[in-house]
């Protein structure tokens, strides 16, 4: 949507056994990252089985991943946010109930801050 968003993708000792952490640097609204910006998407959590059940093990950290296949999926969850996994509890629920409403003046506000600041 025109937005410029900076982030850090941290990488452990033992990549790519484990996987790197993503955190939006600009400030973002979606479902899918946490209000400090920390990015909450399948592929980046630990692998193995999930001690929920929410997520299968093929679906979490493997490593054959790359920072192109973390790209197009991070890509992938800001156009199509998983709303039955929130990381932003808030987002999720305007996301929800008001997308093209209060959710949406949020993302645009955001957009707006994130080209205002984009080359600093």
């Amino acid at each position: 949507e025109g937005g410029v968003f900076k982030a850090h993708l941290t990488f452990p000792k033992d990549y790519p056994l484990r996987p790197p952490k993503m955190k939006f640097i600009t400030e973002i609204w979606h479902p899918n990252v946490d209000k400090n910006g920390d990015v909450c998407i399948s592929i980046l959590h630990e692998p193995g089985e999930d001690k929920y059940g929410y997520e299968k093990p093929e679906e979490r950290w493997l490593p054959i991943h790359t920072v192109e296949t973390i790209m197009i999926s991070v890509i992938s969850m800001l156009a199509d946010p998983n709303g039955d996994s929130p990381a932003n509890v808030d987002a999720a629920k305007e996301w929800r109930e008001d997308r093209n409403g209060e959710f949406k003046r949020k993302v645009a506000r955001c957009v707006r801050k994130s080209q205002e600041t984009a080359f600093e």
